[in-house]
C-alpha cells in the first residue's frame, strides 16, 4: 500500500457487500424522498439515457412550496444555504429515482452543481453546496463522493437562494 492510499471506510465495504441500500441509509438519516416538484417550465426533471440519469436544477421545494427566498450572503444566511443545498440535493434524488426504477437503483452519484444565488461580494459557494454534497455522501458513501462545481449566480428562478442538478449513473 503507498503512503497516499487511505484505508477503507467500514461503510464502504458494508456497502460493497450489499448490506446497506442507499434507501436504508436515508431511513437512518431520518428521510423521506419527496414526491417529485413539477417542473416550474417546459421541461421534465430527469431523464435516463442509458446508464445515465441527468436531472434539471432541483430548488429548494417542500410541499410544493420554496422553503426560503433570497440572496446568500444577504437575506440567506451560509449555513442555512448549506440546509437549503440538501433540500434541492433530495428533490434531484427524487427526480433521479422516477426515472431509474428507485433510489436504490442509483449506483453511483457521478457529478452535482450546485448555483448559489449571491449577493455582490459573497464568495462562499462551496461551503453551500457541500449542504448537497454531504447528504448524497451519507446515502451512498463512498459511491456518493462526485466530482463538482459550485457557481455563484445573480438570481436564481423563483427567486430560490440554491439549485443542485446532479447526474447520478443507474445499475444494470
Amino acid at each position: 500500500m503507498s503512503s497516499s492510499a487511505l484505508p477503507p471506510d467500514p461503510a464502504d465495504a458494508t456497502d460493497a457487500a450489499g448490506a446497506v441500500k442507499p434507501s436504508e441509509r436515508l431511513a437512518e438519516l431520518g428521510l423521506l424522498l419527496p414526491a417529485v416538484p413539477s417542473p416550474a417550465g417546459a421541461y421534465v426533471p430527469a431523464v435516463r439515457d442509458g446508464d445515465l440519469v441527468w436531472t434539471a436544477g432541483q430548488l429548494p421545494l417542500v410541499g410544493g412550496k420554496l422553503a426560503a427566498t433570497g440572496l446568500v450572503g444577504d437575506e440567506i444566511s451560509t449555513e442555512r444555504a448549506a440546509e437549503l443545498a440538501r433540500v434541492c440535493a433530495l428533490n434531484a434524488l427524487a427526480a433521479a429515482a422516477a426515472v431509474a426504477g428507485g433510489l436504490d437503483s442509483l449506483v453511483r452519484i457521478v457529478k452535482v452543481v450546485g448555483f448559489v444565488a449571491s449577493a455582490p461580494g459573497f464568495a462562499d459557494q462551496p461551503t453551500v453546496v457541500n449542504g448537497a454534497s454531504e447528504l448524497l455522501g451519507a446515502v451512498f458513501g463512498d459511491a456518493g463522493r462526485h466530482a463538482r462545481s459550485a457557481v455563484g449566480v445573480a438570481a436564481l428562478p423563483l427567486w430560490a437562494p440554491v439549485e443542485i442538478e446532479l447526474v447520478a449513473r443507474v445499475s444494470g
